[in-house]
């Protein structure tokens, strides 16, 4: 494993986020702020509790998955899409650094991201609500396992994009709108039938009910069955990363 290259990877895309800290902080500071004044406020002085839980709190899981998500895309997608733009990525292509260790540096940098930004809204949130977490240790789990899936899912959305148009097709046109029609405001035992139904089809349902079980002890499916299904997409992001990579897709002529 040549770690000084894992680390040169990793370090380059840390210092690219460095530069623009105070930027990426603050915006998902003042976006959770509004979340909870339109969310908290005007939603929830109707709907007081969803499953014992005060409304407020209850949104919290949903608004650091809602983060999570699109930033493990974008600080991935970008990553690795803006050495292709540049032609700088041949150089690191010509360099004696495995897949693996490709794979290690950028997606490592673009989870480090996320995390962060998921970590700075949960400690905004706890300024507007009783915050609690029951399952630290599962929370943990999730906030990791999420960041890298989808941060591998970004990878390889940064490898397929021809252009900045494609690069923010699939945030903005599908990831987006499923992690809202995912149960991020709201729980899926809402929805009258078939609509419930039909939510067990999208995968974010499976993200944001396990990482509200590791807050709450309750989510819309078993904890077992999300987090199978987190580590389902990982691992199949993995597989598809490593293709990409290793066939030179999109970055060899």
């Amino acid at each position: 494993m040549n770690l000084p290259a894992i680390w040169a990877i990793y370090r380059f895309e840390m210092a690219r986020f460095g530069r623009t800290f105070w930027g990426s902080v603050a915006t998902p500071v003042i976006t959770t702020a509004l979340y909870f004044i339109v969310f908290g406020g005007a939603i929830g002085s109707r709907i007081q509790e969803v499953d014992g839980v005060p409304y407020g709190t209850f949104i919290v899981p949903g608004l650091v998955m809602l983060s999570l998500l699109t930033q493990s895309l974008m600080n991935a997608s970008f990553g690795i899409y803006m050495p292709r733009f540049a032609g700088t990525i041949y150089e690191v292509l010509s360099a004696p650094v495995a897949t693996a260790e490709l794979i290690l540096g950028y997606v490592g940098a673009a989870a480090t991201k996320s995390m962060l930004i998921g970590t700075i809204i949960l400690v905004t949130s706890a300024f507007f609500v009783d915050l609690r977490i029951e399952h630290p240790a599962m929370m943990v789990a999730f906030l990791i396992l999420t960041s890298v899936a989808f941060s591998l899912f970004g990878f390889i959305i940064g490898l397929w994009a021809k252009g900045f148009e494609q690069l923010s097709l699939v945030p903005s046109l599908i990831v987006t709108p499923l992690t809202f029609l995912g149960g991020a405001f709201y729980s899926i035992d809402m929805l009258p039938e078939p609509w419930r139904t039909v939510s067990l089809f999208n995968p974010v349902v499976y993200l944001v009910s396990g990482f509200r079980w590791s807050f709450f002890g309750r989510g819309d499916v078993d904890v077992m069955v999300s987090l199978s299904a987190t580590l389902a997409f990982l691992v199949i992001c993995t597989g598809v990363v490593a293709w990409m990579l290793k066939t030179g897709y999109r970055l060899k002529a």
